[in-house]
């Protein structure tokens, strides 16, 4: 269902299903908000009130939306017509939290690191893997840090390694091993020797934790 915001009972179900079903009721109380340096913040999903509020505070002009496009969900419909009230541009990246990304999302973000205008904000749903992944591709093509640096993928900021989610940080893992064999840019890498499909086929071959997996999928309810 499309929800509806030209009506109060429309906005009231589309705050009932941000603040209940996608629980926004704890990123009220919490945002994982960090800075992550040239402008960049990441954080999980914004309400409008705080759209308002970093758009006042932090000069926010760019807000990247990692869940992608999903008008039947009540947050993106807020967040989209907010962005539109306070003259933000949103841009929609659809990213997943359980699955190596594809050559083109990366190429995609890398894109958007340099054309968007600051200061921005790049979000997922808790602000924890996607949002990780994000950050340090960010912080790697923006900023020029190297990846074996980056630390963007933490506990610190509610991400785990066990369960599916550790698809994330094997993907990284996967461009140090290689590099260390045969040193290679990380874009090269990702153009030219990736291969998604074949990664995450490895990824599962392994033994993992069965009880992480339920923990992340079933008590975190990530996307």
């Amino acid at each position: 269902m499309r929800h509806n915001l030209k009506t109060r009972l429309g906005r009231l179900i589309a705050r009932l299903d941000m603040y209940l079903v996608d629980h926004g009721a704890f990123r009220a109380l919490y945002n994982n908000l960090h800075h992550l340096g040239g402008g960049m913040y990441r954080l999980s999903q914004p309400s409008p009130a705080q759209l308002r509020r970093y758009r006042r505070t932090l000069g926010v002009r760019t807000v990247i939306n990692l869940r992608g496009v999903n008008p039947q969900q009540g947050a993106y419909a807020l967040e989209e017509d907010a962005c539109r009230r306070l003259g933000l541009t949103l841009v929609n990246h659809s990213l997943g939290s359980r699955r190596m990304p594809s050559k083109e999302e990366v190429l995609a973000l890398r894109d958007a690191f340099e054309t968007i205008a600051y200061p921005a904000m790049l979000h997922c749903k808790s602000g924890a893997d996607r949002a990780g992944l994000a950050a340090a591709l960010y912080r790697h093509f923006h900023l020029g840090e190297p990846i074996e640096q980056l630390t963007e993928l933490n506990w610190r900021y509610g991400h785990f390694k066990f369960g599916n989610t550790g698809r994330l940080d094997y993907f990284f893992d996967a461009y140090l091993k290689a590099n260390r064999a045969a040193p290679i840019a990380f874009l090269d890498w990702v153009q030219n020797v990736y291969d998604p499909q074949a990664l995450q086929a490895e990824y599962d071959h392994q033994k993992h934790s069965r009880l992480g997996a339920w923990f992340v999928d079933k008590v975190l309810r990530r996307e």
